[in-house]
């Protein structure tokens, strides 16, 4: 069984990496707020565990914590101002904070390496830790999104001016929803690092950010399976369609375009909401239609 899954641990780390990155942007869209920072604080994470372990000799386990604890810090300062913007604002101010990160990372070089990388990072993170990882994660945004917090994020996301007016204070859920997000996306990338040998700047990009959004948007933000859909999907469709690798870019063009034309809530979620509104038709539950 294993020599089966061994040539494919690649592939699942990918996919356990990836999802984390998309459960932290997941959860500021659920909040209705429009952050792209994502990416911004993978990489305050990851150097952190990096130079932490690699520099000062600290164990992995502390260097990752101190990396999401890092993450979570970065989402609250960013937080501060970004509550008061709404909409595109939020998004452009949020890619600064990202290309901020990524400049600092290139100027101290003597601390991160500069334009030529952190190197020599102890491989300790295995896949299992990153499917607990991920499945930690995961089971921790269900218990949130189904009791008050998730409620006022959906109220946000919906309409903030009603959620206000039920007693949801905006600019409070909106930190909260940055400081999850910074610190989810701080843990993915301290254990990034720590199953790489090198980090990079560039890695942390535009790259991860268009991945990023991608596989939300495919999967789905309303439930925390959407993102693991559309990260799977990404993953897998380069070794699917491997012949067709010069196209790969216009492949995923293509299907996000076919994704949002016709499952406007992703795949993952479309499929979920269609069966429930088939069980709810069964069950005589959802009102009949005008001269039916």
């Amino acid at each position: 069984m294993m020599s089966l899954i061994a040539p494919h641990l690649p592939l699942l780390d990918l996919i356990f990496i990836g999802t984390g990155y998309a459960l932290s942007q997941a959860i500021v869209f659920r909040a209705g707020t429009f952050s792209v920072a994502t990416s911004g604080f993978a990489a305050l994470g990851a150097y952190c565990a990096a130079i932490l372990t690699v520099k000062q000799g600290m164990h992995p386990a502390g260097a990752v914590a101190l990396g999401t604890f890092l993450g979570l810090l970065a989402g609250l300062m960013l937080a501060m101002p970004l509550a008061r913007l709404r909409g595109v604002y939020q998004a452009i101010a949020s890619l600064a904070f990202v290309e901020v990160v990524v400049a600092l990372i290139l100027y101290f070089e003597n601390l991160t390496g500069g334009p030529l990388g952190f190197h020599n990072i102890p491989r300790v993170v295995t896949p299992w830790m990153l499917f607990f990882a991920m499945v930690a994660t995961m089971g921790l945004l269900i218990i949130l999104g189904q009791g008050g917090i998730g409620r006022a994020f959906d109220a946000m996301r919906q309409d903030p001016a009603v959620a206000a007016s039920l007693g949801v204070n905006p600019t409070r859920y909106h930190i909260l929803s940055f400081a999850l997000s910074g610190a989810i996306a701080g843990l993915f990338g301290s254990l990034d690092a720590l199953r790489n040998f090198s980090l990079t700047a560039e890695q942390f990009g535009f790259s991860i950010l268009i991945g990023t959004l991608s596989a939300v948007v495919l999967g789905g933000r309303r439930t925390v399976f959407g993102p693991l859909v559309g990260v799977t999907i990404l993953v897998l469709l380069p070794e699917i369609f491997r012949p067709l690798a010069q196209y790969r870019q216009a492949v995923y063009g293509l299907l996000l375009v076919l994704v949002m034309a016709f499952l406007p809530f992703g795949v993952f979620d479309s499929i979920l909401m269609s069966l429930r509104n088939r069980r709810l038709a069964r069950q005589g539950m959802l009102p009949q239609k005008a001269g039916s």
